[in-house]
């Protein structure tokens, strides 16, 4: 058996984002137990800056042991019960997993459909609920199937109006785009550590608001899930550090240190970075005579879905990309598998050198697998770079 050598890739997909090389250091730290008094503090200072990047002052912010797709969980098991109204806006495949995890753990679901491609439409969501009460809204802030951005306060009204607690994904969003869960009145908001965040994968910032740790106390039935039940991991995070689950030190060493990059940085400087090198690398993809899905004022700055040219092989254009260029990039999911292509440029992933590679390299590869570019998409993007 040989020693794992992985290779260096760039990854400007829909995630994994390339990871600072000071967080792989402290990924690489002594490990702590889980209950030891350097990890708690560790755990503590991470709450506080989840809660700073998050943009709120819940109390019951912390990091679920799991992928993001554990924080949506956490969301959904916690706050419904078998017969609660659940109200999900659906414009993507993430959407969609929404709806379905609210199905498994009982809700009565209402699904409002948006074309793939297209943000959710608040008009739609209050035909459906249809003058009725709803326990929970949920919806996805920035749909990472399709690069589009949903605009949340309109969303957070419809809620208030249903009586709803308000229930955002967040996964792709977070540390790329202001999320302000406090300022759109969310209730319950989960991201993920391997996205905007630019660490590893393996844990899940979620945020509960008090509303939403009161409606939770009111429950009739148990939440049906140990390992997820926010108030044990409240205990653990906050409380009395109660034993829960063998939590990992490596990971929440990880993510501390990707979070204070992130607020070393500012996050309206971080907000403006992606903001200014999306509009390059769009450049350079039109220079190229490629054309995006999403229009530009609905479209997230961090992740561009890019339609695949007729008579082009989606995936033998992203073998060649990582075989020659070792740059990774996302095919589509769902209705729109084979359709597009992703392209991310996520926390640290999101510099001037990723845009002209990224540029360069589909320049190079679509060239010989059917579709000819034009020529001046590297000039487009670095006059928006110099811009």
């Amino acid at each position: 058996m040989n020693r794992i050598d992985p290779p260096q890739r760039s990854l400007l997909g829909p995630g994994p984002s390339d990871v600072a090389p000071s967080v792989l250091r402290a990924l690489a730290a002594p490990t702590l137990g889980h209950l030891d008094p350097r990890t708690l503090d560790m755990m503590r200072e991470l709450a506080e800056m989840l809660r700073a990047i998050f943009e709120t002052k819940n109390p019951c912010t912390l990091a679920v042991s799991g992928t993001g797709t554990s924080g949506m969980e956490t969301a959904l098991v916690n706050l419904i019960e078998p017969g609660d109204r659940v109200l999900v806006a659906v414009h993507g495949y993430f959407g969609a997993r929404l709806a379905e995890i609210a199905q498994r753990v009982g809700g009565d679901v209402t699904v409002v459909e948006q074309e793939w491609g297209q943000p959710s439409d608040p008009a739609k969501l209050r035909a459906a609920a249809a003058g009725r009460k709803f326990k929970v809204l949920a919806a996805v802030h920035a749909e990472t199937s399709t690069g589009v951005k949903q605009e949340l306060a309109p969303l957070s009204a419809v809620a208030e109006e249903l009586g709803a607690l308000f229930v955002v994904d967040a996964v792709t969003s977070l540390g790329c785009t202001p999320v302000g869960v406090d300022r759109a009145r969310i209730d319950v908001v989960y991201s993920c550590s391997q996205k905007g965040l630019s660490c590893t994968s393996g844990l899940s910032p979620v945020s509960f608001s008090p509303r939403a740790m009161e409606a939770i106390a009111r429950r009739k039935q148990r939440v049906a899930s140990f390992y997820l039940d926010i108030a044990l991991l409240e205990r653990y995070w906050h409380g009395d550090h109660l034993y829960h689950h063998t939590a990992c030190s490596n990971l929440f060493a990880a993510l501390h240190e990707a979070t204070r990059l992130v607020l070393e940085e500012g996050l309206e400087a971080r907000f403006a970075r992606h903001a200014r090198l999306s509009k390059a690398l769009v450049a350079g993809l039109e220079g190229l005579g490629l054309e995006l899905l999403v229009p530009a004022h609905q479209r997230l700055p961090q992740l561009l879905a890019v339609k695949i040219p007729d008579g082009v092989d989606d995936l033998a254009v992203r073998k060649a990309l990582l075989a020659q260029y070792s740059i990774e990039i996302g095919g589509g999911l769902g209705a729109l598998k084979g359709k597009i292509w992703r392209i991310g440029l996520m926390g640290s992933g999101a510099t001037p050198r990723n845009v002209l590679l990224a540029v360069s390299a589909l320049a190079s590869v679509l060239g010989s697998h059917g579709f000819r570019p034009r020529s001046e998409a590297l000039a487009a993007a670095g006059a928006a770079l110099a811009s």
